[in-house]
């Protein structure tokens, strides 16, 4: 079956064909670093890294780029307001960000360009623009650019809208647009913003508008035309529909697939740092949700379905990993590890339908059932069958808990090697109570690690303790 995936050009889900036989080119809108990533940013991390691992699955060589927006009005504006270097905010939230990215098991892009690394690129994209009578400077002591909205016929073609309907498009101040809804591609000096957020350029120092950086580095890293952009829904309008206006009007066939993810809410609003409505990973480490459950959340819902944040639906997801995550664990102390191997007919199939992780978990379940059915049979080529296949969708989705980079993505992973002695201790301790016949020393020693977060499961190899209840 081939890969279908909605197309927010056309609303339509569509067979997806690499524009280069075994080759897909994905440019991401990635984070503006004004402020450290809240857990929306990584929704859209996690359900773009299905997407490629799937395409990698699938046997595509993937050109992942997603890029860092490190110079932005509201970067700026933390800087007056902190007193710090613009710079040194975008830097120290750009680590942040990849802190979390690594701790949700997210691949690291092919490419993660920065905004203020491809000036260059920009000047030359906006004279083009200026060239085919689709940009104009605003003249006098002003160094701004505008795209001419108006001069590109096809404006409004991705969000749906007519120009004529529109209010303004884009984030430019108003200072000789031509028409309310030109947005600035060049903005030049303010005399509010710090001196050195600024470059110089053919039409005065200013710095690059939003949109005219992801068409210009998209471009330098895929070409003029790639497979696959993605990016948030709300980022439809105005970001995307600047991007594809001004990239097209340059000529560029840029982005053959639109992919927009739904939003993760927060009450009756989307997270976001404007409105201060946002939870981080920190916080939900810290409540006993590990790095490998958020992701399981995150990842469980189609990714074109808005996920309205509860804890309790959070917590929901965090047994329900910990019931797949048992089997593999006790699977494995029958039969080894074992190999994983091609996913089941069925797993592709809702892959394969735009992405249907829902589809695909239920189908993850559906073979754990069997595993702990052939577990309690003690059928072993029952067992090894369901945990081979189990493994091998778990790794698509990214969320094998054998995979070795959960290893470093758990919060506080530095101290499993103490963490797995003191439980030894303690576990040794009770063996030799229980041998004894000191039967309320052990109910002790197994009480005291199951308040500690610690549960101990008695099996025929032996006790196995996880963290974490247990069902």
């Amino acid at each position: 079956m081939t890969l279908r995936l909605y197309d927010t050009a056309t609303r339509s889900v569509r067979d997806f064909v690499p524009m280069t036989p075994g080759q897909v080119g994905i440019y991401l809108c990635g984070v503006t670093v004004q402020s450290s990533p809240h857990i929306g940013h990584l929704r859209s991390a996690v359900n773009y890294d299905v997407l490629r691992r799937w395409l990698l699955h699938e046997g595509l060589e993937v050109n992942f780029v997603r890029n860092v927006t490190d110079i932005d009005d509201k970067i700026l504006q933390k800087s007056l307001e902190s007193a710090k270097p613009w710079w040194a905010i975008a830097y120290e939230n750009r680590l942040h960000l990849d802190r979390d990215y690594a701790a949700l098991n997210v691949l690291p892009p092919t490419y993660e360009p920065l905004a203020t690394g491809h000036i260059t690129e920009m000047h030359d994209l906006i004279q083009e623009l200026i060239d085919r009578g689709h940009a104009y400077p605003a003249g006098g002591d002003c160094a701004d650019v505008y795209f001419d909205v108006l001069s590109y016929g096809e404006y409004g073609a991705l969000s749906g809208q007519k120009p004529e309907d529109m209010r303004d498009a884009g984030d430019a101040p108003v200072r000789d647009k031509r028409d309310h809804r030109d947005f600035a591609l060049w903005k030049g000096v303010k005399a509010d913003e710090p001196r050195d957020a600024y470059w110089p350029s053919p039409w005065g120092r200013g710095r690059p508008g939003w949109h005219i950086e992801c068409s210009a580095m998209a471009r330098r890293y895929l070409g003029d035309e790639f497979d696959i952009h993605g990016g948030g829904l709300d980022l439809t309008f105005p970001h995307h529909e600047n991007e594809m206006a001004q990239s097209k009007a340059a000529g560029l066939g840029f982005s053959r697939f639109w992919v927009h993810h739904a939003l993760l809410n927060l009450g009756d609003s989307k997270m976001s740092k404007s409105l201060g409505n946002v939870i981080d990973l920190a916080s939900l480490v810290g409540s006993g949700i590990r790095p490998v459950e958020l992701r399981y959340y995150l990842g469980s819902p189609h990714y074109r379905s808005r996920i309205d944040y509860s804890d309790e639906a959070l917590r929901e997801a965090a047994v329900a990993y910990r019931r797949i995550e048992g089997f593999v664990q006790r699977a494995a102390e029958v039969v080894g590890p074992g190999r994983p191997k091609q996913v089941p007919p069925a797993f592709a199939d809702a892959m394969n339908d735009d992405l249907n992780t829902s589809a695909a978990l239920a189908i993850v379940h559906d073979t754990v059932r069997e595993g702990n059915t052939a577990l309690a049979a003690g059928d072993e080529a029952g067992i090894r069958g369901a945990l081979t296949a189990v493994r091998a969708m778990l790794g698509v989705l990214g969320l094998d808990p054998f995979d070795a980079k959960w290893d470093g993505g758990e919060g506080g992973n530095d101290l499993k090697p103490v963490v797995d002695s003191l439980v030894a201790l303690a576990l040794e301790q009770r063996a030799q109570a229980r041998a004894r016949k000191d039967w309320a020393a052990a109910d002790s020693v197994r009480d005291q690690l199951k308040n500690a977060g610690i549960q101990v499961e008695d099996t025929p190899a032996g006790p196995r303790w996880t963290v974490g209840e247990q069902h």
